[in-house]
């Protein structure tokens, strides 16, 4: 069976009992409703997998389905990005964090509006308008606390944003793995596996997130980015793989970057000019990769939260 054979398997088994799980399950949302149907999928022996047609039918019909989460992980997002907020122990380090990620946001923008070219017949600076008078001492402190304010409020351009208020939310996400956050964000599929190197041999035993008889659970949607308890400390996060990029690494992989450094890096993936694969070196976070590979390992916990992949 050809590559693309392979994830035309998947597509036909999802098409075929999505809408099954939808009728037993119909408060759940489009991507709780792909992972209780890639369980059916994953519990079929490899010669079930193997004997199941292929199609090429499109899975459009399925983003009809809303999603509790597509408010920022959804398709008519802008954001290219979602900053998912995993520890609640420390407010100054987050809010350290995100006031550089806010202004290293407003650099690149000006950057990039530098470098676009001036037009030659802007206003004069005659025509301005009136100039404005500078601020007594007492009124440019007030003005700076306002802005202090504001910068706290102001969005991001190129992330939204996952840092929920109520306790219990807090609670389902603190601490949670790069494979639950996918779960959590993103759409899942299946693909077949990167052709294993000459010389090397398959991956034993098989894990579905690097290689399950020749298959490898994939996701699709918006770039991960995990704030986490090492945050507080570094002022980094983890950026999240969608997929396995060669033989042997596996959907879920993370590597960190500062909150200065991921605006350039977000732009930069979600335009194509960038891809992270180390030249083809295997430089991922290990101990992040052996945390996703138990999970992946285990069946999905289903929680009875509609909102909420698992328990």
């Amino acid at each position: 069976m050809t590559a693309l054979a392979n994830a035309d398997v998947f597509r036909s088994f999802l098409l075929e009992h999505f809408p099954a799980a939808k009728q037993a399950h119909p408060t759940e949302g489009r991507r709780k409703l792909r992972l209780r149907v890639l369980e059916q999928f994953w519990s079929l022996t490899p010669e079930q997998r193997a004997a199941l047609p292929a199609s090429q039918a499109n899975e459009a019909e399925l983003s009809v389905h809303g999603d509790p989460h597509d408010d920022i992980a959804g398709p008519d997002v802008p954001a290219p990005g979602i900053l998912v907020r995993t520890d609640f122990s420390d407010e100054a380090a987050w809010s350290t964090f995100y006031k550089t990620l806010l202004e290293a946001e407003k650099d690149f923008t000006s950057a990039e509006n530098e470098a676009e070219p001036v037009d030659a017949e802007m206003t004069p600076a005659d025509e301005a308008g009136p100039s404005v008078p500078a601020p007594a001492s007492g009124d440019a402190e007030m003005a700076e606390a306002e802005d202090d304010e504001e910068d706290e409020d102001e969005p991001l351009g190129f992330f939204s944003v996952l840092d929920p208020e109520d306790p219990t939310e807090q609670a389902r996400l603190t601490g949670i793995s790069n494979l639950t956050a996918l779960r959590l964000l993103s759409d899942a599929s299946v693909r077949a596996a990167p052709p294993v190197p000459q010389g090397e041999k398959r991956v034993r035993p098989g894990n579905r997130i690097v290689d399950l008889s020749g298959l490898q659970e994939v996701y699709s949607g918006k770039t991960l980015w995990i704030y986490d308890t090492k945050s507080n400390s570094d002022q980094s996060v983890r950026m999240v793989n969608q997929q396995g990029d060669m033989y042997g690494t596996a959907t879920g992989d993370s590597w960190r970057a500062r909150a200065s450094h991921i605006t350039e890096l977000q732009v930069n993936i979600a335009s194509g000019a960038m891809k992270i694969d180390f030249g083809g070196m295997d430089r991922w976070d290990y101990p992040q990769r052996q945390r996703n590979l138990a999970e992946a390992s285990q069946p999905i916990n289903f929680s009875s939260d509609p909102k909420w992949i698992a328990d």
